[in-house]
């Protein structure tokens, strides 16, 4: 006799996959999204300010690439997201969710900025700058090893506990502030050796920021390496898919997390280090400015690539190149070129779900079950 199930099959059906698609496919979808977005943005650009939206992108385009001291602004602000990323990606790995790469950051900072306060009268360039380089991996490894050891120890929610680091770091950030501050009353430091420049950055091949490219392009580098080759990336990996496995193949979780973390605060403090020395030469709350937390997207989109890292970078950083450019030759509101960002990163990280999940239709014609 036949009848009729007790429930239909849904018309969605959606199942992770069981084995991931070629990288090909997957920056098809990226590719295809990315398209779809600007779709989006052309038609609210016309429906809201009347406006072309081919001239709107090319402007956006000449805001990043416009100009060469434009390109190479841009260039520097890349570097400082992907070394901030780089970071990331070994705590990410891990599943340990390191959400203070602002107070690292910020007090690897402040350790580049003590050290040229403090020694630039006495030592020459070259030498002081891997002092700085030194103490803001310290400072930054420093600040990433305690919620380290605290999670190994008494398994504390490293959420919480990285998120509340970075408040603290901002307020050690501005009571350095306050006393470098220079001039008095100005409640800023400024900028720091500005007729000597002991401690900058010098030009290599022409170029102020050439510098930070050759360290943060080594990093991303030697990260791939570290997360791919070595013995203490597989246990890192380990540690993310499972600690019961990790215990049972007899690696320690506990100092596999610490050192981790140690690492991760380390790279995140010599980010400090680009923004002090490399960039702006000076220090303050807002140093980090909210890259840390950006740089989680970067992260999670590269899937812990440092090269595929490179090239989101890039496009972050020029959406919000572009978005400031169009919001001041357009005259438009700050919120409607935020928006247009906003699109084009929630249609990219959307894409993100097609590529691990798979959707299911059920077919036209409804089986009947036989009893």
């Amino acid at each position: 006799m036949n009848r009729e199930p007790n429930a239909r099959e849904p018309f969605v059906r959606v199942s992770k996959r069981g084995v991931a698609i070629p990288m090909w496919k997957a920056f098809g979808i990226r590719g295809i999204a990315l398209v779809a977005s600007l779709v989006i943005c052309s038609i609210l650009i016309y429906g809201i300010v009347k406006l072309n939206p081919l001239k709107v992108f090319a402007a956006m385009f000449e805001g990043a690439f416009g100009t060469n001291k434009r390109m190479w602004v841009m260039i520097r602000d890349m570097m400082m997201l992907l070394c901030i990323s780089v970071g990331l990606a070994p705590a990410f790995k891990m599943r340990f969710w390191n959400i203070g790469a602002e107070g690292q950051i910020l007090v690897g900072g402040i350790a580049s900025a003590a050290c040229m306060i403090y020694l630039g009268k006495t030592i020459s360039t070259i030498p002081l700058m891997i002092i700085m380089l030194v103490f803001s991996t310290l400072a930054g490894g420093l600040w990433g090893l305690i919620p380290g050891l605290f999670k190994a120890r008494w398994k504390t929610n490293e959420t919480l506990f990285t998120l509340m680091m970075n408040y603290i770091a901002i307020q050690i950030t501005a009571y350095f502030v306050a006393m470098w501050e220079n001039p008095i009353g100005s409640n800023t430091v400024g900028v720091i050796n500005s007729k000597t420049k002991v401690g900058w950055f010098p030009e290599v091949f022409g170029q102020a920021y050439g510098l930070n490219v050759i360290l943060v392009l080594a990093l991303a580098i030697g990260m791939f390496i570290y997360l791919r080759y070595s013995k203490q990336g597989y246990e890192i990996a380990v540690v993310g898919e499972s600690e019961n496995t990790a215990r049972y193949a007899a690696i320690n979780v506990g100092k596999v997390i610490v050192r981790t973390m140690f690492i991760s605060g380390a790279l995140c403090g010599i980010a400090g280090f680009l923004a002090v020395s490399g960039a702006s030469h000076t220090i303050s709350a807002s140093t980090a400015g909210g890259r840390g937390f950006t740089a989680i997207i970067v992260a999670w989109l590269a899937k812990f690539n440092s090269f595929v890292m490179i090239l989101i970078s890039a496009l972050i950083v020029f959406l919000d190149k572009g978005a400031i450019e169009i919001a001041s030759r357009f005259n438009l509101n700050n919120h409607v070129s935020s928006m247009l960002t906003g699109i084009i990163l929630f249609f990219i990280l959307g894409s993100e779900f097609f590529i691990n999940y798979q959707v299911h239709f059920r077919s036209g014609k409804h089986k009947e079950v036989q009893a």
